[in-house]
């Protein structure tokens, strides 16, 4: 893996690299921390086959809307080419509950400050090895049952691990929606936004990676920390974030639905899905037919 990121430097003009260690934590890509003689480390990211020319360019421009639109911090963009992405390095995030306060006052921010008058993007972007599509509606249910929900259907994992039933009952819940979620105003979301994806700058504020950005509910990304395992010390981000945007109690109890745009991802790209279809079939239990 690391010869190949090495040469994809070199190719890319960047002789002054000498070495690329793996990185963790990223499932699509392979990634790694690349040396330079003389200058600061890189972190480098690419396809051994990427899914399409843009793939690099559109989270590079997802990076840029955070940080331009939203104010939140973002690695810096040194080169984002059609075989590779390459960004300055971030640090891992430290194991505070001050960071995650203020973690969520900046993500807080980002949804406030960035309320959009339809749901999409105006561009399809990428999460992880599959295109969002990001047709604009205007209608915030429509556009999740559309195109964050139903599209996952016809993925073949997806076909394989939920049957006749499954699927019916995920077009009940879709009919629903309106019933079940409140209705919320669009705002640039991250939308890949698992806690492996919040890290740190140098000098330790809250900084995010790999989005798959969209104007989308904010608690699209809300529903992503929350159920990736986020560690105790986060427990207060939780209750800081919702006074700042004004949560109902009841934000807790939507939380799988709105995650399963998530876990239909997650089946629809890996072998071993961590769990997500029988989370899938559980939140789907009570609109299937008896």
């Amino acid at each position: 893996m690391t010869p190949f990121l090495l040469e994809r430097l070199h190719r890319a003009g960047m002789r002054d690299v000498v070495s690329v260690e793996p990185a963790t934590g990223g499932l699509a890509a392979l990634a790694g921390l690349a040396t330079r003689r003389d200058a600061p480390p890189l972190f480098v990211k690419a396809f051994a086959d990427a899914p399409d020319d843009d793939v690099f360019a559109a989270e590079a421009e997802g990076l840029a809307a955070l940080r331009e639109l939203g104010g939140m911090a973002t690695p810096e963009v040194i080169l984002a080419g059609r075989e590779l992405l390459v960004l300055s390095v971030l640090r891992p995030r430290p194991s505070s509950e001050a960071f995650w306060e203020e973690f969520a006052h900046a993500l807080a921010r980002l949804h406030l400050s960035t309320t959009h008058p339809r749901f999409g993007w105006h561009r399809d972007n990428w999460l992880g090895r599959r295109r969002q599509v990001n047709s604009w509606e205007e209608d915030g249910f429509t556009f999740f049952a559309r195109h964050r929900l139903l599209r996952w259907l016809r993925e073949p994992r997806v076909e394989a691990a939920l049957d006749a039933g499954d699927r019916a009952a995920l077009e009940r819940l879709c009919e629903r929606l309106p019933d079940l979620l409140p209705v919320k105003p669009a705002c640039l979301t991250h939308g890949d936004m698992w806690t492996q994806n919040v890290m740190a700058t140098a000098d330790g504020r809250p900084a995010l990676i790999d989005p798959a950005v969209s104007y989308m509910w904010a608690e699209v990304d809300l529903a992503h920390v929350w159920t990736t395992s986020p560690p105790p010390e986060a427990e207060r981000f939780f209750a800081v974030y919702a006074e700042l945007t004004g949560l109902d109690e009841d934000w807790r109890d939507r939380m799988p639905i709105v995650q399963l745009r998530q876990h239909l991802a997650v089946v629809a790209q890996f072998e071993n899905d961590w769990g997500a279809a029988g989370l899938i079939r559980a939140t789907l239990a009570p609109f299937r037919k008896s």
